[in-house]
């Protein structure tokens, strides 16, 4: 049973461990206990870059149990949006946490110097990082890898240069391949001195009833390996849903000025699969494989001379960085990742606001003089890599305006209208209908994979709902999602983890929920959730669309702002109901 948070104060290099069993077993672990951990340790009002905001890593009580089973959740105040901070991350850090026997670690305060932490179970250091700053998050990995090796499960977490320099969406990596992405966690490291955490563990535990236990993993397993619910994923990963997407008329192209793009065969998941990806690896405790890596060759001199990098792609960055920029180059798209990852941003942030930027420059709302003499066309990639270089440094005005979102750079160059945000937060890849744009805007966290908004369009171009009942739908998932994120799962195997299945797992963790148990907890978690949003200032009812949605073709047709404004009143009024 988890029941330990270790509390890190960085500004005096001290740390503590407290035993909270209830708060685990009310809430089962992730966001569900983050959100109560975080109410906890985070001041009303706080910035999110003061040395009194927490940043919280929350995992589930499944966690190193069953497959699928292996993510953690990141809890923090978003300086991207100023409230709700809420991110997942995959790798090996929730099994690394789980064998050192914390379910949650809570760090808050300030170091003196770049610092990075070292824990091995109730071992916890601090150590001088200053001759890491400025690298990589890839180099900065391999650096701890060597200095660091411990026995046991390990996990390396990292920021790169976005981070240091306090870009509201730079994320944090998590063993080079995975990341929590969105909303700008890597600033509030950055914001603390926080260059790194290495966390290993090598502890066990017992499980009473091993009988039921095997058989309950049997059955879990099978599906997973034996029925095709996890087939895509492994086969060519989320960069599948690039051709039907398109075909559809739900990906945005050129800043959503389109919802198809002329060149997405060239960067298909399919093309990737055959010409370009080396291998697959898979998260701790899962069996499916689904992060997929291409090899590309970067010519550094004259005389043939390459240097090889392995990426990570999926279909967000091929979306951020390929088909809203107007790339179709695989190679350029690839580089476009290296240099995103490695600095440490947010792919889909970049994107967006990259792809916000062109237009702008097309219209004349920016020039040359902002951008340092570098043109933005669509389909450059060597200039995108400029631009990113000096947004990342912050040159000049401009790229520090860059670097603080698309909704504040909007404001103050204007083309708000196609500012491609939803509460605050640069928009995923998806104009499918009022669903997906309902699900990011009014989300707990602003994002597609609170509430499956999208697929929840892709039913509604066969099967219309009333506008109550749509909205009744988007709120039950996202309640769902609760607590599913809070065990901490991956959402691509929530077909397979029914109600039942989850009780089943739960009961030989020792802990007794019915499927209407947990339907009542989905609701206390997505409830608090928003009590937190609303303390920190989110206003529901001053939530904007751009205009640019109503304007571009989309799965379900034209959007009409009448409807959409019918359907948020129904939204803003069911929430408020519960709070």
């Amino acid at each position: 049973m988890l029941k330990r948070v270790l509390n890190i104060d960085l500004t005096n290099e001290t740390y503590k461990i407290e035993e909270m069993e209830n708060l685990f077993t009310l809430f089962l672990g992730g966001i569900g206990t983050g959100i109560r951990l975080l109410e906890r340790n985070c001041p009303e009002s706080t910035d999110s870059n003061s040395e009194n905001a927490p940043i919280i890593f929350c995992i589930g009580t499944l966690e190193g149990l069953f497959p699928c089973c292996s993510k953690t959740a990141a809890v923090f105040k978003s300086p991207l949006t100023g409230n709700l901070g809420e991110s997942y991350a995959g790798g090996k850090l929730g099994l690394a946490m789980r064998f050192a026997d914390y379910g949650a670690i809570v760090i808050k305060g300030k170091a003196k110097r770049s610092t990075y932490i070292s824990i091995h179970n109730e071992d916890v250091k601090f150590h001088n990082a200053t001759t890491l700053k400025g690298l990589s998050t890839y180099a900065t990995a391999r650096v701890l890898r060597e200095v660091e090796k411990r026995k046991g499960i390990q996990s390396i977490v990292t920021i790169g240069p976005a981070g240091e320099r306090l870009i509201r969406y730079a994320n944090v990596n998590v063993d080079t391949y995975r990341h929590f992405g969105r909303l700008g966690l890597g600033a509030v490291f950055g914001s603390k001195n926080l260059k790194a955490i290495t966390i290993s563990g090598n502890q066990s535990y017992e499980i009473d009833d091993k009988k039921t236990y095997k058989t309950v993993y049997r059955a879990i397993y099978d599906i997973l390996i034996n029925t095709p619910i996890m087939q895509k994923y492994h086969d060519l990963g989320t960069s599948v849903n690039i051709l039907p997407l398109n075909e559809l008329r739900c990906l945005p192209t050129r800043n959503l000025q389109t919802s198809s793009f002329e060149g997405a065969d060239k960067i298909s998941g399919e093309l990737f699969a055959s010409e370009y990806l080396t291998k697959k690896i898979a998260c701790g405790q899962c069996p499916i494989g689904c992060i997929h890596i291409a090899t590309i060759r970067i010519p550094f001199g004259s005389e043939h001379e390459y240097e090889s990098m392995k990426v990570p792609y999926d279909y967000e960055p091929l979306f951020s960085l390929g088909t809203m920029l107007g790339i179709s180059s695989p190679e350029e798209v690839m580089r476009l990742i290296e240099i995103v990852d490695g600095k440490g941003l947010d792919a889909m942030s970049t994107g967006v606001i990259l792809a916000w930027a062109t237009e702008a420059y097309e219209h004349g709302l920016i020039s040359a003089k902002e951008t340092m003499g570098i043109p933005l066309y669509w389909g450059k990639g060597d200039n995108y890599r400029k631009i990113i270089e000096n947004l990342v440094n912050g040159s000049n005005e401009f790229y520090k305006i860059l670097s603080t979102g698309v909704l504040k750079a909007s404001g103050i160059f204007g083309g708000h209208d196609y500012a491609l945000e939803l509460g605050r937060n640069e928009i995923a890849g998806y104009h499918c209908g009022y669903a997906t744009i309902l699900g990011q805007l009014y989300g707990g966290r602003h994002s597609h994979l609170d509430n499956g908004g999208y697929a929840l369009d892709q039913k509604l171009h066969s099967n219309p709902m009333e506008p109550e009942k749509i909205v009744e739908t988007l709120i039950l998932e996202e309640q769902g999602r609760c607590v599913f994120n809070s065990l901490v799962a991956c959402l691509f195997a929530r077909g397979m983890y029914t109600d039942k299945i989850i009780s089943d797992a739960l009961e030989v963790a020792g802990i007794k929920r019915t499927p209407e148990e947990l339907a009542e907890l989905g609701e206390l978690i997505y409830t608090e959730r928003f009590k937190f949003k609303i303390r920190e200032g989110f206003d529901l009812d001053n939530l904007k669309i751009p205009k640019r949605f109503y304007e571009t073709e989309s799965f379900n047709g034209m959007l009409n702002e009448k409807n959409m404004e019918k359907l948020a009143e129904i939204y803003r009024e069911r929430i408020k109901g519960l709070l």
